[in-house]
């Protein structure tokens, strides 16, 4: 089936009795038209496993309608009914769309933006209706963290529409602020949590690997790990850490040793735990990867899904990234069964709060009795005015969840 894409496309299919959730289809999506093939009487339809070949020599036997989303013209509908016995289904016509035609629309246009000094938009916000009562001092955060930073904290404030980009009535710049504030001490709050998941996973892909292979040096030869593209391109990565190092311990090791590179401990202590997380998820012997994973009370593919969804949380909060109303790009996988206490709530696994959920479960694990709550607790105590709902958590009682509150 045709997956929404970032910019406009193309799907092309078939139109008949089912034309209005064709086109409701259209209206839902960011399809920015669909061309549906309306064959005429006695052509039989086309097969899915045919290609553009099969529209060629056919293109007699059809007539094409484009209906175009945003084009104004597109509620003047005329209905062709398709001259066939039983029209296809969306599905149907989508699953041959896509594998017929998927013909990317190009709508970019060159970028003609000036650039507007802090001054400038010092007066452009205050033009759009945004409450300022301090020129000198607004004009100082514009200067020292960027507009276009802060506008992410500046878009809730706008009124609907907001491409409109008028601010509704009693919004301050002062309220972006707040929001910003409290991003960066969650990034902060966040970054201390994943400090203690990163150093124990590091440990336990370490003490598994080594004890079950016998051999210190396991993480760079290649026998352990499937895939050769991915192993070389972690030596590479290896490589290059160790050429650039200034830690003590690796130049004693060179100064030392003969080998190449360190035992699989000291790698461990150098390497970012994005590669750390690759060389997991490559490892060919299952029998350590299972071992590793049930050292977290999980299986290996929630184990693996939640190492990366730790890992960008992490480089989000390190590279000061805006996780506050943040709509993440990775959909963690869900286990199967869970040993520990976990979640009863629906929540959005795309948000922040189920990478909190993540954090959580893994330090109820490393660190028994920790103090994560406590600290979110005091975090929104701090921020009264934020709206969680924004950050994924559930409209009531998530404190109530068994994984916060340790009662399965």
């Amino acid at each position: 089936m045709l997956a929404a894409s970032s910019g406009p496309r193309l799907a092309i299919g078939y139109i008949g009795k089912r034309m209005q959730s064709y086109y409701n289809f259209l209206t839902l999506t960011r399809f920015s038209a669909i061309i549906f093939v309306i064959v005429r009487k006695k052509t039989p339809l086309l097969k899915r496993r045919r290609h553009k070949e099969a529209i060629r020599k056919r293109h007699k036997s059809c007539s094409f309608t484009i209906f175009f989303r945003f084009n104004p013209c597109a509620n003047q509908i005329i209905i062709v009914p398709l001259q066939y016995e039983n029209p296809p289904s969306l599905s149907t016509m989508l699953k041959c769309a896509g594998r017929f035609f998927n013909i990317p629309m190009s709508t970019r246009i060159p970028f003609n933006k000036t650039y507007t000094s802090p001054h400038e938009l010092v007066e452009l916000l205050k033009s759009r209706g945004l409450s300022i009562t301090d020129d000198s001092k607004v004009q100082h955060y514009l200067t020292h963290i960027g507009y276009y930073r802060l506008s992410a904290y500046l878009h809730p404030l706008l009124s609907i529409p907001k491409e409109h980009n008028i601010y509704k009535a009693g919004a301050t710049f002062e309220q972006a602020m707040m929001l910003y504030r409290f991003d960066k001490k969650l990034r902060i709050l966040l970054f201390n949590e994943i400090e203690k998941i990163e150093i124990a996973v590091r440990n336990a892909i370490v003490n598994v690997g080594c004890e079950i292979t016998g051999d210190p040096f396991w993480m760079t030869n290649a026998n352990n790990f499937l895939n050769p593209t991915k192993y070389s391109k972690t030596i590479h990565l290896i490589e290059e850490e160790l050429k650039h190092t200034r830690e003590d311990f690796i130049i004693h090791f060179k100064e030392t040793y003969s080998n190449k590179f360190p035992p699989a401990w000291i790698l461990a202590e150098t390497l970012p735990f994005g590669v750390i997380t690759n060389i997991y998820s490559n490892i060919k012997n299952k029998r350590i990867k299972k071992r590793i994973s049930q050292s977290f009370e999980l299986q290996v593919a929630p184990f693996e899904s939640w190492l990366t969804i730790i890992t960008v949380t992490r480089n989000s909060c390190c590279h000061h990234v805006r996780i506050w109303n943040r709509i993440f790009s990775i959909r963690a996988t869900i286990p199967v069964r869970m040993s520990r206490p976990w979640l009863l709530q629906q929540t959005d696994p795309m948000k922040v709060y189920f990478d909190m959920c993540i954090i959580k479960y893994f330090l109820n694990i490393i660190s028994p009795g920790n103090d994560m709550i406590e600290k979110m607790r005091t975090l929104f105590f701090e921020y009264p005015e934020v709206d969680l709902g924004a950050l994924g958590f559930p409209s009531s009682d998530w404190e109530k969840e068994p994984l916060w509150s340790g009662n399965i």
